[in-house]
């Protein structure tokens, strides 16, 4: 697929610098496009770039999808961990690689569910260096409570399964964030 690189989101009338032509002497009686109204509808989702709408979209779902979790006591990297566990991925090493972020930053994950009574954690009695986590019966019911949350917190799309396959060609076309 081809792209095309633009700063201006790709729309007509507009200068490579972002600035509509002729915008200093316009008439502000007449009805072309560089009116208020039309300036206006520029700002409109409907007229955004794609790139801002993925950003703005991603921000609002994060939004609403933090605040939920809150509300339920976990938070975002609290519910991948043990989305991870459920999986089977019991070392920290392996949750981080899974997670693809660093090892601290599982650690002190993996702290704060400790803390919380979530996740256990205990040093592999086959390899004392590694950490072995399971999910303790309350981090199961925490886990539970949040099943179905989706359909709660993001708004209803007209084809929920191409915006689910669109966003996994996404996120499977970046690159995969190595660990250090």
């Amino acid at each position: 697929m081809a792209r095309v690189a633009s700063t201006d989101g790709g729309r007509p009338g507009r200068t490579p610098g972002g600035a509509q032509p002729g915008r200093a002497d316009r008439d502000p009686e007449s009805p072309d496009s560089t009116t208020p109204d039309a300036d206006r509808n520029e700002h409109e989702p409907g007229n955004w770039p794609l790139g801002r709408l993925l950003g703005a979209a991603s921000r609002a779902v994060e939004r609403a999808w933090s605040e939920a979790l809150e509300a339920r006591g976990l938070t975002h990297a609290g519910l991948i961990v043990l989305h991870f566990v459920e999986l089977g991925f019991s070392s920290q090493s392996d949750l981080a690689r899974a997670a693809q972020v660093e090892a601290q930053t599982m650690s002190r994950t993996v702290d704060r569910l400790e803390r919380e009574g979530l996740v256990t954690r205990a040093p592999d009695p086959t390899d004392r260096r590694r950490h072995i986590v399971a999910i303790t019966p309350r981090g199961r019911t925490a886990f539970e409570a949040v099943r179905g949350l989706e359909d709660e917190v993001f708004p209803q799309v007209d084809d929920p399964a191409a915006l689910r396959a669109a966003l996994i060609q996404i996120v499977s076309a970046a690159p995969v964030r190595q660990s250090r």
